[in-house]
């Protein structure tokens, strides 16, 4: 029995681009695969055909030898789709990759060296830096693009080349059955080049250990525990694939006098009996540090230091008048 023109199998005419063809074949797939036909021969053998008629005419050099000399051009051998149910290295492999090729780890072309590790750095603010912001500088142990390959990994006077083992995609397909999986090549790392001659400094990977300094903001009223990233700031990927990040994690250190509550700042201040009964004005220090007291003032806390020691009427009076003495000291530094 002669076969169908695959032309005619697919659908579509001599003209037909590669677009055309992968749209005539996806439709086809899908309405004769065996998983939806089961038990169906007749569209078992469809699904062959439709099969075998793309792996010819979605390559290049197979349509030009079949446009010229038709299926004598494969009978010797029996042709790419022949004595089997396999898919070469097309068929619905494509349309799997197609449509699941983002999930299961990007398409086919999309090969390329791993980008950097993220780095953490856990750094500790006061409650009054937290509440004013400030700047500051932090040093940080990380890879960084190798000075002198200037992060090829290759020494000079040489360059990197093609992998021969994935011929530059930087993924390896593997056929099971009706999947096709891609994994990353393992003798390129998924660069789609290997290094003939590595780089001495950095033995090939194109990036070197350092301290990397960094200047980082702290917004005012950062609160405990917030994470801060730092685009770009991570290690440098393996011969000049992109930088991780940097996230910096913010821990406000406890106060002596204030404690937090979200964006409401607490401060338990002890009170002698006779004022808590009748009434009168104290003077309490504020977080922000931006406070200078007058002479007056001044010697207002002192006499309501004083005060306080001569009615020691509440157990906590004379360690919060020493932590008060302790913060003014401080804010006058």
């Amino acid at each position: 029995m002669a076969k169908q023109d695959f032309y005619e199998t697919l659908g579509v005419a001599k003209s037909a681009n590669s677009d055309e063809l992968k749209r005539a074949y996806r439709k086809l797939a899908m309405q004769y695969h065996p998983d939806r036909n089961s038990g169906d021969k007749g569209a078992e053998q469809k699904f062959k055909d439709i099969n075998e008629a793309y792996d010819i005419l979605k390559d290049d050099q197979k349509r030009a030898a079949y446009d010229r000399f038709g299926h004598a051009a494969f009978e010797q051998g029996g042709g790419p789709g022949a004595g089997g149910f396999g898919f070469g290295a097309g068929g619905f492999a494509d349309i799997f990759e197609e449509m699941f090729g983002e999930v299961m780890g990007g398409r086919r072309g999309q090969g390329g060296p791993s980008r950097g590790n993220d780095l953490r750095y856990n750094l500790e603010v006061s409650l009054e830096e937290a509440f004013r912001g400030k700047q500051t500088t932090i040093r940080v142990p990380t890879l960084i693009a190798c000075e002198q390959c200037k992060g090829s990994g290759a020494e000079a006077g040489s360059k990197p080349i093609t992998c021969p083992r994935c011929h530059g995609r930087g993924k390896l397909r593997m056929q099971q059955g009706f999947f096709t999986l891609e994994q990353t090549c393992a003798g390129c790392q998924g660069a789609g080049r290997v290094i003939d001659n590595p780089c001495k400094a950095c033995g090939g990977q194109g990036r070197t250990r350092r301290e990397k300094t960094l200047s980082v903001n702290i917004p005012a009223g950062v609160e405990d525990g917030i994470r801060m990233r730092l685009a770009g700031e991570g290690e440098v990927g393996v011969r000049g694939a992109a930088a991780g990040d940097l996230f910096v994690f913010i821990s406000v250190t406890p106060h002596r006098i204030f404690q937090r509550d979200g964006a409401h700042i607490h401060c338990r201040v002890p009170l002698p009996m006779t004022t808590a009964a009748l009434g009168g004005t104290i003077e309490v220090p504020i977080v922000d540090g931006g406070r200078n007291l007058s002479k007056r003032q001044q010697e207002l806390l002192r006499e309501f230091e004083k005060e306080g020691e001569n009615r020691r009427t509440h157990p906590e009076s004379e360690g919060f008048f020493a932590r008060v003495k302790e913060f003014f000291e401080d804010l006058r530094e």
